[in-house]
């Protein structure tokens, strides 16, 4: 269990969502285990002793975006609910924890409400999740936290503008230090086609792993596939990217066999884009401009669709993508996506995500992926320095 935690510490370091001394983690074993900072270490022991869990992550978000939103929502308010398809899918909605409702014994406060949730946003200490059996589960849940929170956090500046102390120099600093350039250049990639399954799977881990280190996703979102004859190469469901190895699924393009059963929950729709397309790589992750910037909509004031994520049957156009809805899995992106993605290489799902394609090979998806991005980040400070 020492290795585990010490390799999400790393982690979390890694793709710079925490502060690297403001990590901890707690586990269950024969007896408690923790690592990280002694003082979240002792919240996380002190709170897991009272969760029938077996791991926690407690950890203090490098960008102060939780905690602004704790602030910014009226006292009676006790959770955010962001629009984006993690929370709607995995999360439902993120409880607030402020420093004057923990009382005497905080690791009791802090416990009753993560029996019901995957993780909370508590004044003062950051972001608290839960791991039911794995540690591995608590990074995971931490990581969706901090990407819910992010993604609201932009929809709501964009909007309201600043509210709070400290915000203005803050938002500057993630927007002139946090930020890093955008790029694919120095990856290589195997020029297609690819016809070998051992050249399929090493490219299709190798593309995995780039995806995660360029900041394109985090290394549990997303899937990535290939075809080559008769087979459809596709990353597992709940796979981190960038650890794919043996975690892809070789599954019969024509669906005559129940082994696509641990693929990815987009095997649906990967296998309709092929099909439409001609294609021979999908790419599919979660950039956080683009989630973002495919929830605006200039129209919603006056439109009497609710369920935008599911129901709107328009297509909009940001840059050169198309924007649609459509509920994952064998739900309404197997059958929204096809229909748009051939001809500009890429598409973006309302809430979700970009799926970008490569006709022979993974450097046109991943340099798609990339220019969306890229694209929606332009667009998002273009407008916000025009509010």
């Amino acid at each position: 269990m020492h290795d585990q935690i010490r390799k999400y510490i790393t982690k979390l370091t890694a793709d710079r969502s925490a502060h690297p001394e403001q990590i901890a983690f707690a586990a269950q074993d024969d007896v408690m285990v923790s690592a990280g900072s002694p003082c979240l270490a002792a919240i996380a022991t002190n709170t897991l002793a009272k969760l029938d869990c077996l791991a926690l992550c407690t950890a203090q978000p490098a960008l102060p975006f939780a905690e602004f939103l704790l602030r910014r929502a009226p006292v009676e308010e006790h959770e955010v609910i962001p629009r984006d398809t993690e929370t709607r899918t995995f999360l439902h909605d993120i409880p607030l924890l402020r420093s004057s409702e923990l009382g005497n014994d905080p690791a009791a406060v802090i416990a009753e409400l993560l029996g019901g949730r995957k993780g909370i946003v508590v004044e003062g200490i950051g972001i608290i999740a839960t791991g039911g059996l794995t540690i591995e589960q608590a990074y995971i849940n931490w990581s969706s936290v901090f990407h819910s929170t992010f993604i609201k956090y932009l929809e709501d500046v964009l909007q309201d503008g600043f509210v709070l102390p400290g915000e203005a120099e803050a938002f500057t600093r993630f927007r002139t230090e946090w930020l890093q350039p955008l790029s694919a250049a120095g990856l290589s990639f195997r020029q297609g086609p690819i016809a070998g399954k051992a050249d399929i799977l090493n490219e299709i881990a190798r593309v995995g792993s780039y995806t995660v280190q360029r900041g394109l996703v985090d290394s549990f979102f997303g899937n990535i596939s290939y075809t080559s004859g008769e087979l459809l190469y596709i990353s597992q469901t709940a796979s981190s990217l960038d650890e794919l190895d043996g975690c892809i699924d070789p599954v019969p393009f024509e669906n005559t066999s129940t082994v696509g059963i641990t693929a990815s929950s987009e095997l649906v729709a990967h296998r309709s884009i092929f099909e439409t397309t001609g294609c021979r790589a999908i790419l599919h992750g979660h950039p956080r401009f683009a989630v973002v910037m495919s929830m605006l909509c200039d129209e919603k004031a006056t439109c009497p669709v609710q369920d935008c994520w599911r129901d709107c049957s328009k297509v909009r156009i940001l840059g050169d993508t198309p924007v649609v809805a459509g509920e994952i899995g064998a739900g309404g992106i197997a059958k929204n996506v096809p229909p748009v993605i051939g001809a500009p290489g890429r598409a973006i799902v309302y809430g979700h995500g970009v799926f970008a394609i490569g006709r022979t090979d993974f450097r046109e998806a991943f340099q798609a992926l990339v220019d969306v991005e890229n694209w929606c980040r332009e667009e998002y400070f273009r407008r916000f320095d025009e509010r």
